[in-house]
């Protein structure tokens, strides 16, 4: 019998912030920036008593590009140092050398001393506002070679962070929705390495998901507060991409439209939020289809018409 290891760690988002920063040297918090449902369920549950989040890493971007390889030489070498180790399981268990090619070079991937429940990872902003497919850029610690990946839509997340009390920061909600809907226009066939909850999942499902679960936070929180997103939207794209944001934003919904019109894809994505980012308030299918159609019409149309009144 095939043993089925679930990816997903219970984790208190607080709790991981904290270590993380205690853990790198004080001058490289500025150049970090936490994504994805870390950052997300920091912004939404820390502080909260007994929320937690399931999830499996840390994403961590490095910006400016121009510091991401001196402050990740910096950051990997005081987690070696402080008993750091590199996560045994997986494809990127093992450095590259000098003789690797860049695109062969595996992401670093380190466990805090005596848990490996999780794990931190390193990216970096794509090196301009065309470059969108995936990137490598080398990096050497003491333990061998290392490469800082760069793809798609992550210079958004790095659009008007937040500071936390910490000194690191973590992305806006916002602009990790946006950055998720812009990467998935349509649900590909693609299917993440590892299970949740005992179910191998679309990868595009996992990501627009994490996008209900967003809009689910938040109008819980506010329930207009998804109509203050269309002009934070257009400033984000205006900024990160001044040459052809017209054109980016007019199917961002494209994708998200086509999970809700999906009974299977969209199972899909509430089993991913039930037993990750929502693991602490799950909600029912429905709910997460409300604040996905609430989202479109409040946030994601409004954007989409901006594109197209554009001239």
């Amino acid at each position: 019998m095939i043993e089925i290891n679930d990816v997903m760690k219970t984790v208190f988002p607080g709790e991981v912030l904290s270590e993380i920063s205690g853990a790198i040297p004080e001058e490289c918090r500025k150049n970090m920036i936490i994504i994805g449902s870390l950052a997300v369920g920091y912004h939404f549950l820390a502080g909260k008593e007994g929320m937690a989040v399931r999830t499996k890493d840390a994403d961590c971007l490095l910006s400016p590009r121009i510091r991401a390889v001196p402050a990740g030489e910096a950051i990997a070498e005081k987690l070696f140092t402080s008993g750091w180790t590199i996560k045994k399981d997986g494809e990127w268990n093992k450095p590259g050398d000098e003789n690797t090619l860049p695109s062969q070079l595996p992401a670093i991937r380190l466990n805090p001393p005596g848990n490996t429940d999780w794990f931190i990872e390193l990216l970096t902003v794509p090196e301009s506002s065309e470059v969108r497919e995936k990137k490598w850029l080398p990096f050497k610690t003491s333990q061998g070679y290392f490469g800082l990946p760069s793809f798609g839509f992550l210079s958004l997340t790095n659009f008007e962070p937040m500071e936390t009390e910490m000194g690191i920061h973590v992305a806006r909600p916002e602009m990790m929705a946006l950055a998720n809907m812009l990467e998935h226009p349509r649900i590909k066939p693609d299917l993440m390495s590892g299970y949740i909850e005992g179910r191998r999942i679309k990868r595009s499902n996992k990501d627009l998901g994490r996008v209900l679960a967003i809009a689910f936070l938040s109008t819980g929180e506010d329930v207009d507060s998804l109509e203050k997103w269309p002009d934070l939207f257009r400033k984000a794209m205006e900024s990160c991409f001044p040459a052809e944001w017209q054109s980016l934003v007019k199917n961002t919904g494209s994708g998200l439209r086509e999970l809700l019109t999906s009974d299977l894809d969209m199972d899909e994505a509430h089993h991913t939020c039930r037993y990750g980012l929502l693991a602490s308030q799950p909600p029912t299918l429905e709910q997460l289809k409300i604040a996905g159609k609430r989202l479109l019409q409040d946030a994601v149309e409004p954007l989409e018409k901006m594109g197209s009144n554009e001239t």
